[in-house]
């Protein structure tokens, strides 16, 4: 999908209050999960307590097109002792989000008394333990797993892998390894609709701008600052937060003046308040991928290998049922490269 997707029409999904019960609803359902576990089922949360066009901003690049860094899924053995041990253990951990709206999140709406985990990212994460492990009941656990501990989830075993709206860039492949991308978007700028906030431009002068720790939005201001593209009394620095949706509460707070995130998840927070929308055009040009440890190269090879068979079959489909809605519609999952 192109990030220019990403001026279609949003559509409102509840407004604030609804934002109110996905919030809490977050907060409630950060437990560690049970022994025995099927689709749908808690996550562990390891955070601990805890109209105008911007011009394209890109961060100086140690390595040439980061998505196309992966390795082909027919240049090696796809089931060495990764994915064996992954087979033998019975089930994939999976580091996740439970609070994006329409990508990893809880429905509030669930009649459930335990609301399920869903979204474009948990489709994809039970095709791949469908795939590895065989589709079997209990044959995966999720962790829920903040902006900013993503990396160290992954270095730590804590997961097998994240799926969770994880852009591939230079910096994060000197610490983890990446899959070919499966989604592609662009850092945009997400403000109140009655502000005169229009983008990635003078208008954010004096503005207090919010962004999740560790993202690829927090470098793309850095870079923004950096070139002068971002006024100078613009202030970012001092108001990052463990997770994106974070930024929207402060948004809703008065505590900020304009998020800048994904614009696919700008999209999604739109959806779900009113009162925000998306300002300007996408700024930069980001693919996600699923981010394994560095090293365990027949696991990227048998994600890689699950990915070419979803993009045929139950990509479209995932799309259509959660990101449609706000995205418009799909052109398609971004082309793939291997190194």
């Amino acid at each position: 999908m192109n990030a220019r997707r990403l001026r279609a029409s949003l559509r409102g999904w509840g407004g604030v209050a609804a934002m109110a019960v996905v919030c809490a609803l977050a907060v409630v359902f950060a437990l560690l999960l049970p022994a025995t576990q099927s689709r749908g089922n808690d996550a562990e949360d390891l955070a601990g307590p805890g109209t105008a066009r911007g011009d394209q901003v890109r961060a100086p690049k140690k390595c040439p097109d980061p998505e196309k860094q992966s390795l082909d899924p027919a240049s090696g053995d796809q089931n060495g002792k990764t994915v064996q041990k992954i087979k033998t253990r019975g089930y994939l951990v999976v580091g996740v989000d439970q609070n994006s709206y329409r990508f990893g999140y809880r429905d509030p709406n669930s009649e459930s008394d335990n609301a399920e985990l869903e979204g474009f990212d948990i489709d994809l994460a039970h095709e791949i333990a469908n795939k590895i492990v065989g589709d079997k009941p209990n044959n995966i656990r999720f962790r829920a797993i903040p902006t900013d501990q993503r990396i160290k989830a992954i270095q730590g075993e804590k997961v097998d892998m994240v799926v969770r709206t994880m852009t591939i860039n230079c910096d994060r492949l000197d610490d983890v390894a990446f899959s070919s991308p499966y989604f592609e978007t662009g850092q945009q700028v997400l403000a109140p609709k009655k502000s005169d906030i229009t983008g990635l431009d003078k208008s954010l002068a004096g503005k207090r701008i919010c962004t999740a720790k560790s993202s690829t939005a927090l470098e793309a201001l850095k870079a923004a600052e950096g070139d002068g593209t971002l006024p100078a009394s613009a202030t970012f620095r001092k108001r990052t937060v463990p997770n994106q949706l974070d930024c929207l509460v402060r948004l809703q707070l008065g505590e900020a003046d304009a998020v800048v995130t994904d614009g696919a998840l700008a999209a999604s927070q739109a959806a779900q308040d009113p009162t925000v929308g998306l300002k300007g055009e996408p700024f930069t040009d980001e693919f996600y991928g699923v981010a394994m440890k560095k090293g365990a190269d027949d696991l990227v090879r048998r994600v890689n290998q699950i990915l070419v068979d979803y993009r045929k079959d139950g990509w479209e489909t995932s799309y259509n049922k959660w990101l449609a809605e706000s995205l418009g519609e799909s052109s398609g999952p971004p082309p793939v490269q291997y190194k």
